[in-house]
Parts: structure tokens; sequence; C-alpha cells
């Protein structure tokens, strides 16, 4: 294919960078070095008055802590490939911790910590996670399904252990009476962050890490499917970082700081907000709970943020809020949205509001995560995800002959670069349908390019639903509906939600002679998923629609939704 709009493309972005073969932890260490006083990470927990409750590192402690944390995996017997889990909110143990685990060798499995005990014993079990860093009330939930997982060394923290004294205690006393800390018993294999660094202050060994090693299993529900790990090597991460960076080409290094509100577990929040932080030696303002969004506005106006990496929700709260007058929310330069479509509407209205440039990003865990985004400081188009990042290839393909298609039809969206993954863990038959022996991705997105190469997400092939920013696979929640003794049949769909993009509406057919309410099913939905998957609508029906074989029409039910709110 032609592209006749590659001398614009240039004009705006890069068009290809160099990425050096280098393990992901040394973009902390150079950032260390060159900026070693600078601040890293600030947690905000909350302001009492002129007063922040949080606490403070600088590039220097950050990597003497990370260099500490290494030492003591290597110390309880971590090796290189072994599985490290961290389910954990955006706190600075999230960042010591995966930078400790990847300087061994060690391969990070992010988690996201409102997961079930179900949801756990299934990554775990399949991660073959031998070690986990979690938050202490998370415990008595692992401890259900340990048996049955290879977990064996577990690492409690909690939001205290980086508040300086007396503060500590008050965080601690709060969190106590809403029983989000809990005392852990000592016992075999169970030890506890802080005394755990502290007996290991010596420098860690040496581990050769190649930028091929495999750095991070990220768990998606791909193309179809369960949950699987998709295998992001260094040099995946360290690409995406890079390619972020150079979209990005007005940040400057050592003074720039970094909205952490979106979840580092989350591979979009990890790469745009945590990994091109550390890079551009930035401060990372971690807010473990963004919600509600006033608490992000408060933190922006407080600390100046320059940089928000959101998903629409996020933004859509901040334009729509009564109180966004109150707060001063011009520090923000740039923002990247991702995860979900982002009005053109919002985007105008944040950035009169802001100052600061919002534009609309596209990509998926498969490629660590971003692949397009509309250029912040050149045109952005309505309705479009933008640009290929430096280096990325992207072709519309015809979905039966796989011949590629010319711009203004439409097909399924197919990517090569980088950043793609090395494949999906265990599960070479799923790796095989979605990257071919030439490197191309297979997106499952059906997409359209036009004559000047702005991509447009048309709809989707598969049915994940993403309700703010995170992916929910229908087949997970339809699984545990189906458990309920009162349900014959279920089908989950996304339908749309002015706040979340997309929210789960369970559509069930009972059993003959039942009847069952929606605040029941939606009950026995949140004792076996996690909220965000939990459906937030039922819909009892006597029968639902299907195709000639039995197959469930979902896109048929997001379509009487559609046409319910006249879109």
């Amino acid at each position: 294919m032609e592209k006749p709009w590659l001398a614009h493309y240039e004009d705006v972005v890069p068009h290809s960078m160099t990425y050096p073969t280098v393990p992901l932890h040394q973009m902390l260490e150079d950032s260390a070095r060159r900026f070693p006083d600078n601040p890293a990470i600030h947690l905000v927990l909350r302001y009492l008055g002129p007063l922040t409750l949080g606490a403070r590192l600088t590039y220097r402690q950050l990597m003497f802590e990370v260099d500490r944390f290494a030492a003591a995996l290597t110390a309880l017997g971590v090796r290189r490939g072994d599985r490290v889990a961290l389910m954990l909110p955006n706190l600075p143990q999230f960042v010591i911790g995966f930078y400790g685990a990847l300087k061994i060798g060690a391969i990070v499995v992010n988690t996201n910590p409102q997961y079930t005990g179900r949801e756990i014993e299934h990554q775990f079990s399949d991660a073959g996670a031998e070690t986990v860093v979690m938050l202490s009330y998370l415990y008595q939930r692992l401890q259900e399904v340990q048996p049955r997982t290879a977990v064996k060394r577990v690492i409690i923290t909690d939001v205290p252990d980086y508040v300086p004294a007396p503060l500590n205690l008050l965080v601690k006393r709060t969190l106590q009476k809403q029983g989000l800390l809990v005392d852990v018993a000592p016992a075999e294999g169970v030890y506890h962050f802080r005394p755990l660094l502290n007996a290991h202050p010596e420098a860690p060994p040496l581990v050769q890490v190649s930028a091929d090693d495999v750095a991070l299993f990220q768990y998606t529900g791909g193309t179809t499917g369960i949950p699987k790990a998709a295998m992001l090597t260094h040099y995946n991460l360290v690409a995406n970082t890079l390619q972020t960076r150079g979209w990005m080409a007005t940040l400057e290094e050592g003074k720039e700081r970094m909205m952490g509100a979106i979840p580092f577990f989350h591979v979009y929040g990890m790469t745009v907000a945590m990994s091109l932080g550390i890079y551009i030696a930035g401060e990372l303002v971690l807010l473990p709970n963004p919600r509600p969004i006033e608490n992000v506005m408060k933190t922006i106006h407080r600390e100046k943020a320059t940089v928000y990496p959101g998903v629409p929700s996020m933004y859509v709260g901040i334009i729509n809020h009564p109180n966004v007058r109150q707060y001063d929310l011009h520090s923000v330069k740039a923002c990247i949205s991702g995860a979900a479509p982002l009005p053109m509407d919002v985007q105008i209205k944040f950035g009169e509001i802001t100052g600061g440039r919002l534009v609309e990003g596209y990509g998926l865990t498969e490629a660590a995560p971003v692949t397009h985004c509309n250029p912040i400081y050149g045109e952005r188009r309505k309705g479009s995800i933008g640009l290929p990042f430096p280096d990325v290839e992207a072709r519309i393909m015809d979905y039966e002959t796989f011949v590629e298609k010319p711009a203004g039809q439409d097909g399924e969206l197919w990517l090569r670069g980088p950043q793609v993954m090395k494949g999906y863990w265990n599960k070479p038959d799923e790796t095989a349908k979605t990257v071919t022996e030439d490197g191309w991705l297979r997106t499952g997105d059906i997409a359209r390019v036009d004559a000047d190469g702005y991509f447009y997400i048309v709809d989707r092939l598969k049915d994940i639903i993403i309700a703010s920013g995170f992916n929910i696979i229908p087949r997970e929640v339809e699984e545990v509906l189906f458990e309920h003794p009162k349900v014959q049949e279920a089908v989950v769909a996304g339908v749309p939600d002015m706040y979340r993009g997309e929210t789960v509406k369970a559509y069930i057919v009972l059993k003959p002679g039942e009847t069952a309410t929606p605040e029941e099913i939606i009950a026995f939905c949140k004792e076996r998923l996690a909220v965000f998957k939990t459906p937030k609508y039922v819909e009892f029906r006597s029968e639902l629609p299907k195709t000639m074989v039995g197959k469930f029409l979902r896109r048929v039910l997001v379509e009487e939704e559609k046409r319910k709110l006249g879109q």
C-alpha cells in the first residue's frame, strides 16, 4: 500500500527511532545516575490543610530501595526467570518491586488487587508465580487458594510503609478502621517488606539480563478465551517507552511531574505513566485511589502535574465536575487517552479548562501497549486513533483473504513493530492465531485508514468489554452466571455508558419455574468477580438472540441498547 501521507506524518512526529538493546531497569539506573537528588516518587494519600499526607523518594533513594529489594529476593531464592507477582495499587512498593524483580532477571506478573480468590488462583497457577508482593488485607484471599498455586513466598506490605513517622501511625489507624490493614501472623514463607529490605542493605548480585528476556507477564483476554499472559520482553517495553517519548517530544528531562492516577498493574499505566516518567527522570505523583475524580483535580492543583495519562472516564469526570473551576489545572501540558474511544467534544473541553492538549491513542496488551496516537501538537481528527507510532507498520486486511485493503475500506487491523509481544505464555496455538510467522499482530479490531494515514476503529471482532480502561472478558462473567442455580442461559455484553465508556450488562433466561431479581444476580457475581467485572445491569428474557448454530448474537443486544439511547 502506498503511503502518500508520509510527508505529512514526518512533519508532525518521528517516523523512525533507534532502540537500545538494554534491559528496562537500566532506564531507572540512568535516571538515578543523572538526577540523583531529583524527586522520583511523591505518594499522595490525602491533604490535611497545607500538609500532604504521603511520602517522597528521590532517585538516589529509589535506586537504593530497588537494590535492597533485588538483594532480598535473591536471598529468598528468587532466580532469573522466576515469576514475581505484584498485587498492589500505585505505591512506592510497586515501583520498587517492579524494578527490583527485573534487576535480578525475574519476570513480573502484574495482578489487579481487586481480583477474587478464583481469579488469583487462575493467574498465579497459570503464571507459575512463586513469590507475591501484596497488601496485608489481601493475604486472606490468597490463603484460601494458595495450596492450589505454586506460591511459596508472600511479602506483605502496607500503605504506611513509606509514610514518615509520626504520620504513618495516623495512616495505619485509619486503614485498620476501614479493614484495609490487618496484622498478618508470622508464618513460614511470609515476610514483611520493610524489615526484609532492612535486612539486606548490600548490593544485589550482578545478573546478566538480555533485552530479549521476558520482563513481564501481562494478562489479557487477547482476541478470545480466558485470560492469558502476553510475554513482553525488555526490548518490547523499552521500545514502547521510547516511542511514547518520541511522540511527546517537548517533555523536559528532570522537570516533568507525571500523574500516576491510572494503575501501574495495567499495561497502559505501567508504560505511559511509570516507565515513561522514570525514563525522563520525572516525578511520579502516585494516587493509590483516584476516586472520586476530585482527588485527581486537587492533586493536579496542588502538585502542578504536567502530564496526565488517563482513560476517557477520567477526563469526562473532570470536565463535568461541578467544582472543576475551583482548581487550577493549567499545569497540564499533555494527556494521552487510551483504553476506549475519546469523543472530540471531551478533548476540546478538557483543553479549554486546562490549556493542555488531550489526544486519543490506541493500543493493546500484546503491543506493550501503544501503537497509534493523534499528534500531540499536530492535527487530531474526530473519531480517529491517529497515526502509527514510530516504526509501527499498520495494515487493514481482508478478514478472509488476508489481502491488504485500500484506504477507506474496512478490515482487520494488523500491526508489526518493535513492541509486539513474544507470544502468549504456554499457549502456542493461541500465539499462532494472533501473531503471524513474519511478525504481524492480528488485533481483532475492525478498522479503516484514510488517505492521510489516520486510522479509525470501526468495531471489534472480539467481544472484550472495555469499562474505565479495564478489559473484561464476557465468557469469564458468563461462566460465573451459569454457576447460579436458577440460570439456564446467560450472555454478557458491553453496553454504552457515558462515564465508563462501556459497562457490563447480563441478559439471562431463568430455568422454568424460577424467579430472581437483578440484585440477587449482582450479589452472586460480586462474591466471585472483581467489582469492575460484575454486571451493573441485569435483564431477564424468555429467550436470547442466537445464530442458526446456537451462538449468542452479542452484537444484536448491543445494537438494541444503542437504539434505546438513540445512538
